[in-house]
C-alpha cells in the first residue's frame, strides 16, 4: 500500500502555478503505514484450495450424510467467505444444487488451514425422495462468489478412501455452515 500525504503548510506557490516548499528544496514522499495496517487476506480461490468430498457411513434410512474439506494450498492466507459452490451432475442433464441455510461467518484460512461444510441429502429410495435422483462419483465445486468457470470436479470417496457415489434425491443437498478444521482431511485434488 502506498500512501500520499499533502499539507498546505510550508508550501509557496512558484512562478508556474506549482507548489514548492518554503526552503526552496524538494522533500521526497514517504509513504505512511501503521503497524495496525496489516495487508488484509483477500477471498480464498478454488484452484487455491485442495478438495476432498468423503461420504459418512449410513446412520439413517432418510437421510444421509458427507463432508466437504477444502485446505489452503496456496503461499497466502485466504478467507472462505460464505458457501461453496457445490453440485452433483448427471452428466450434462439432471443436477442437484447444495443449498446453504443461515449467514456464514468469514472463514480466515492460512496456509494448510482448512474448512469443512457438512453435507445433508436425501437417498433413492428413502420415503419422500421422489424420483428426481442423481447418482455420480464425483461433484463440482468451487469456492464462495467465484465464477462456475472455476468451478473443480471433486471425486466422493468413503471413509476408506476407497471411490464412492452420492445417489441423492430431491431439490438441493443441504450445506451447514462452514467451520474451521484444524487437520484438514487427507485431500485428492
Amino acid at each position: 500500500m502506498v500512501g500520499l500525504a499533502v499539507t498546505a503548510c510550508g508550501h509557496k506557490a512558484g512562478e508556474d502555478g506549482t507548489a514548492t516548499p518554503a526552503s526552496g528544496v524538494a522533500s521526497p514522499s514517504v509513504p505512511s503505514v501503521t503497524s495496525s495496517e496489516a495487508p488484509k487476506p483477500t477471498e480464498c480461490r478454488t484452484g487455491s484450495l485442495t478438495w476432498t468430498l468423503v461420504l459418512l457411513p449410513t446412520k439413517s434410512s432418510s437421510r444421509r450424510n458427507a463432508l466437504l474439506t477444502a485446505a489452503n494450498k496456496g503461499p497466502k492466507t485466504c478467507v472462505f467467505a460464505g458457501y461453496p459452490g457445490f453440485s452433483v451432475h448427471n452428466g450434462k442433464a439432471n443436477s442437484i444444487e447444495g443449498v446453504g441455510h443461515g449467514h456464514p461467518k468469514p472463514v480466515t484460512l492460512h496456509k494448510g488451514a482448512g474448512v469443512t461444510v457438512d453435507l445433508q441429502y436425501t437417498p433413492r429410495g428413502a420415503k419422500g425422495a421422489g424420483d428426481y435422483c442423481v447418482k455420480e462419483g464425483e461433484a463440482l465445486v468451487s469456492a464462495p462468489h467465484n465464477p462456475d468457470r472455476e468451478r473443480t470436479n471433486v471425486p466422493v470417496m468413503d471413509t476408506h478412501h476407497a471411490a464412492a457415489q452420492i445417489d441423492a434425491c430431491g431439490d438441493s443437498i443441504s450445506l451447514s455452515l462452514p467451520h474451521y478444521t484444524t487437520t484438514p482431511a487427507t485431500t485428492t485434488r
